[in-house]
């Protein structure tokens, strides 16, 4: 089975095909793919897919097999993998995911995209639809204990669940014991993805993030999409924010005028080659 391997600034998947490819059991596989030693190495697998209703199809697979709504830096992947190899030359390019279909207007180059801004949606604040166990509107600075530490989180989902927690040093965390407790805590019953957040100035934040079903990665798109509204619920800072991700940078604005969500990044291919397992 043919693979390429992307990255959206180190959010890496691996990428199958299904125009060509028949990928019978994608939660299975997932696994063995995104092993970084007995694998090929990613956070999680992406299918490629024909749509009945967008450009083109996404479904996004976690590195422990669990299927995901959407995935931020992997849609604009999803994107310039179609571009790039012919899929759709329709550039805003729709994307059919598990959270709705997506508009992405690619930055092309040469004939290739290199980068794209995401129309993520609106998004959802209403507690029980997040969905987070607190009979509230809005789950804005609400307490939440782990690791016998009392956090203030703020929850957004972008399609799938996110908490934010700011702090004054990110790199202080301890993200390998919190971040798993706070993932599986009661509170939240389809898992959640888990983000710290020191803040810079009203535009600037740092982030680091714990990722449901794949852990520590290196960026999180939705996630960094969920710290800006987070940011905007909480006074913390604006509607249009750089987030800084161990992996590089996203620009992302909540706009007033349709409550939409916009995140701009780049797209990037890394290799490709054949899975014999």
């Amino acid at each position: 089975m043919r693979f390429t391997k992307m990255h959206g600034i180190g959010n890496d998947y691996v990428y199958v095909d299904c125009f060509d490819e028949t990928v019978d059991d994608p939660a299975a596989i997932a696994p063995k793919m995104a092993d970084r030693h007995y694998g090929i190495g990613g956070d999680g697998l992406i299918l490629v897919m024909p749509s009945a209703s967008a450009d083109v199809r996404m479904r996004m697979f976690n590195a422990d097999g669990s299927e995901a709504q959407m995935c931020g830096n992997g849609i604009r992947c999803v994107a310039k993998y179609a571009w790039d190899h012919g899929r759709s030359q329709t550039n805003p390019m729709t994307v059919e995911t598990a959270a709705g279909i997506k508009t992405i207007e690619l930055e092309v180059v040469g004939g290739q995209a290199v980068a794209a801004t995401v129309d993520m949606g609106e998004p959802i604040l209403v507690g029980c639809e997040i969905p987070v166990a607190i009979d509230t509107d809005t789950v804005v600075d609400a307490p939440i204990e782990a690791i016998g530490q009392t956090f203030a989180m703020t929850c957004v989902s972008m399609g799938n669940p996110h908490a934010t927690i700011y702090v004054d040093d990110v790199a202080a965390v301890d993200l390998e014991a919190v971040g798993p407790a706070l993932e599986t805590h009661p509170l939240f019953p389809e898992r959640v993805n888990v983000h710290f957040v020191q803040v810079h100035d009203a535009s600037t934040v740092t982030m680091r993030t714990w990722e449901r079903g794949s852990g520590i990665t290196l960026a999180c798109g939705t996630g960094a999409s969920a710290v800006c509204v987070a940011g905007v619920l909480t006074g913390r800072s604006s509607r249009g924010i750089t987030a800084t991700l161990p992996g590089g940078d996203l620009d992302l604005e909540w706009r007033e005028a349709d409550n939409h969500l916009y995140m701009t990044g780049p797209a990037e291919e890394v290799f490709t080659g054949t899975w014999q397992g």
